[in-house]
């Protein structure tokens, strides 16, 4: 067993919850949609540099990274789903001081609960209870070799989760994938959803109906099985960091890389190519309409995210992934939205510029935040 893989007993849980938060009064008027947006000015970045960099790690790591430190304990959340038995790992981090309230942070793609680190620690500084799940499929969690993923899959399955932890009612925090997990969460039990978070969601736009081609799950297990980091990390410095590179950059490819030399190869590569045809097929996007909880969009506005434009016709891929545009729309769509851009930040806000991305975060999670709080 790695270190900093430490896990807790199996919990296991019905789903639960209760009445729905009024917080964010000021911001909305009752029963009418509107949107505002707040521009973010910068703020002085932190570099922060991930405990998972503090050692050089092994070349290859196991299917469920076995030698790759987290930075908090790991723990492992037993249950059963589709005929199978899994686990999910999951980080649970409490604060010193708490305020009654908890976060649930939802990873996107490329990432996992480990890349949510310095999130974690800016809330759990705030006072709040934090929990960070591997998805099925992801990270230390189990990489089954057959399972259908859905969104509305794995919502259950994190909710099973925050059941087996007492938890009835939180605040969502989705990145990336994790957005899009986040919005089908907020439409299923939106009762259990203080507030809605979305950093640079993916799922802001319907690729297949924009012209982006149908690839079937063995074409995205090819692609997969073709993996290089040198090859993410000129995706990533492009996309999820405008142009720039700097050492805590690093460790979310170290990790998928480690994830993909490793003797799981073949799993891993697998679950992905299933976890692409969910993101491409089960689009979000045509009913943001319905959100019914007090949202907060946190837009990188340099993040050009269009998954498989690459695939696509040149003319198609040109007009994809503009998120200035996509974050107006969608702060538009969603009843009372707020919408906080970040002019020059890409897909990962989070990490890019903690420091600007974690004062707009807390801002925009006061009980009763005026709209001043966020610029």
């Amino acid at each position: 067993m790695p270190p900093g893989y430490q896990p807790a007993p199996a919990r296991t849980g019905a789903p639960g919850g209760h009445g729905r938060s009024v917080a964010n009064r000021r911001l909305a008027a009752p029963g009418v949609p509107w949107a505002r947006e707040v521009p973010m000015r910068p703020r002085a970045i932190t570099l922060l540099v991930p405990a998972v960099l503090a050692a050089q790690a092994p070349a290859a790591f196991g299917p469920e990274l076995e030698g790759f430190d987290y930075p908090f304990p790991v723990h492992r959340y037993a249950f059963r789903s589709q005929g199978l038995d899994l686990a999910m790992a999951y980080l649970d981090v409490a604060p010193e001081k708490p305020n009654g309230r908890t976060a649930v942070l939802l990873h996107g793609k490329n990432f996992t609960a480990a890349t949510w680190e310095g999130t974690i620690r800016a809330l759990a500084q705030a006072g709040f209870r934090v929990i960070a799940p591997d998805q099925i499929g992801f990270g230390k969690s189990t990489k089954p070799a057959r399972y259908q993923f859905s969104f509305r899959q794995l919502a259950h399955n994190t909710r099973a989760l925050l059941t087996s932890l007492g938890i009835r009612k939180a605040v969502l925090v989705g990145h990336s994938t994790g957005g899009m997990l986040a919005v089908r969460y907020a439409l299923m039990f939106p009762a259990e959803v203080e507030h809605l978070v979305l950093a640079n969601p993916i799922g802001l736009e319907d690729w297949q109906a924009e012209g982006v081609p149908a690839l079937t799950v063995d074409q995205w297990y090819q692609r997969e099985l073709a993996f290089s980091a040198e090859r993410l990390r000129a995706y990533e410095r492009a996309t999820y960091y405008a142009g720039q590179w700097r050492p805590e950059f690093e460790a979310p490819v170290r990790m998928l890389a480690g994830l993909f030399q490793g003797p799981g190869r073949e799993r891993v590569a697998w679950n992905s190519a299933l976890i692409y045809d969910m993101i491409c097929t089960q689009p979000v996007v045509y009913e943001l309409g319905q959100l019914k909880v007090p949202t907060l969009l946190l837009i990188g506005q340099k993040d050009t995210t269009a998954i498989a434009k690459d695939a696509a016709p040149p003319a198609v891929a040109a007009r994809l992934g503009h998120y200035p545009e996509l974050g107006r729309r969608a702060a538009k769509t969603i009843p009372g939205a707020v919408l906080v851009p970040f002019p020059d930040l890409g897909h990962a806000p989070q990490i890019q510029d903690p420091a600007t991305f974690h004062a707009a975060l807390l801002a925009g999670l006061r009980p009763d935040p005026a709209v001043e709080d966020l610029k």
